[in-house]
């Protein structure tokens, strides 16, 4: 096999090793990021920001803080990402103030980011409200008012607002980028159109959901450069919507056999192997699986992917302690090896009976004694 072969590979996503740097890592950098204070200090500097002004850099910021707050739960990345290019800062800085008049016309959809605020309804009852709460306009035009009297409970409360035809217009175009993906009329996928940057040059559609069967064959399709992780997305979390990996196994296996999709087929078994070798190491289906899937790379020729099986599964493989008894001395072993020093590498197990005491006891094809 020729070094072009193993070139040839996409290997983006396997895991790689660190590289020393020239330069030490910026301890203060370290310090500044994993402090939850001076994080804040980065979010406020990024919200007293004009909105116009308001950099790439400084809406990731905003949106790693806004997406653990419970108003923002339930929305997608990029409305999320709207609202922080749009959301202005306000702060109250004494206790008892009165936010909000009950009948007051409201304008804008509020989030509270510090403090809390409590309403007393017209009948006397009261509720409050705090850090990640929201309160104001649904996502409409009509006209909307204040039920009750909003007052201040603390010093310092902060909140940020989105002015109600903002926050109307964001919520109601997520409708207008939803792509779904119909099989017998029946909705099988959802995706959503996403722009990383306001360039405009990272832009395309992202999974959002879709059922048991469509995700897997996704794993074999093109995806979008807003998508570059579909894969190992998948191999994390398939266990919860899959009962078993080798719906996944039969899947592939099944699509080697085309030969548009048997690169695609082979990065994803790579990207398996790399990630999440216990997968395969505790279970004798999936260890055949890999067994099957190594015949049909040798069967093909494809040399400098089977090579990177090959170091993959080495480098991911512990030790193991096997103890097997054989009922006598004589008795053969169930199981063939390969290699030695007169063969110039080490000792490998070949291939092993099938049900035999080797196979109960988790010894496999592969195995380096």
């Amino acid at each position: 096999a020729t070094e072009s072969e193993a070139g040839d590979m996409d290997l983006s996503g396997l895991p790689e090793t660190a590289v020393d740097s020239e330069d030490d890592d910026d301890e203060e950098d370290i310090e500044r990021a994993s402090d939850p204070l001076m994080s804040r200090d980065i979010v406020r500097d990024c919200l007293e920001k004009d909105p116009i002004d308001r950099t790439d850099d400084d809406i990731e910021q905003l949106l790693e803080f806004m997406h653990q707050l419970p108003a923002f739960a339930n929305m997608t990345m990029s409305v999320r990402r709207e609202l922080c290019a749009v959301m202005v800062f306000a702060v109250v800085e004494r206790a008892g103030t009165i936010v909000l008049n009950d009948g007051e016309e409201l304008d804008s959809w509020s989030v509270i980011l510090n403090g809390s605020v409590e309403v007393t309804y017209p009948d006397g009852r009261t509720e409050i409200l705090c850090m990640g709460n929201s309160f104001g306009v649904s996502p409409t035009m009509e006209k909307e008012y204040m039920k009750g009297v909003m007052r201040t409970k603390v010093d310092d409360c902060q909140f940020v607002c989105i002015a109600q035809q903002d926050y109307c217009r964001i919520l109601n175009q997520v409708e207008k980028n939803m792509q779904k993906v119909e099989e017998e009329g029946e909705i099988v996928m959802v995706k959503e159109h996403r722009e990383l940057d306001r360039t405009g040059t990272r832009k395309g559609h992202i999974v959002i959901k879709g059922t048991a069967e469509r995700l897997t064959m996704h794993l074999v399709e093109e995806h979008s450069v807003v998508d570059p992780t579909f894969i190992e997305d998948f191999l994390l979390t398939y266990r919860t919507f899959l009962s078993s990996p080798m719906e996944v196994g039969k899947k592939l296996l099944e699509w080697f056999n085309d030969p548009s999709l048997r690169d695609k087929v082979t990065r994803v078994v790579l990207l398996w192997v790399n990630n999440h070798f216990n997968d395969f190491e505790g279970d004798p289906a999936m260890t055949r699986f890999l067994e099957e899937f190594e015949n049909n790379l040798e069967r093909e020729k494809m040399g400098g992917h089977l090579r990177l099986l090959n170091i993959a599964c080495a480098a991911k493989a512990k030790r193991r302690l096997i103890t097997l008894t054989k009922p006598s001395r004589e008795a053969p072993l169930p199981f063939i090896l390969l290699g030695g020093s007169e063969k110039g590498f080490g000792i490998f197990v070949d291939s092993v009976d099938f049900g035999s005491k080797a196979t109960e006891a988790g010894l496999k094809r592969g195995d380096q004694v």
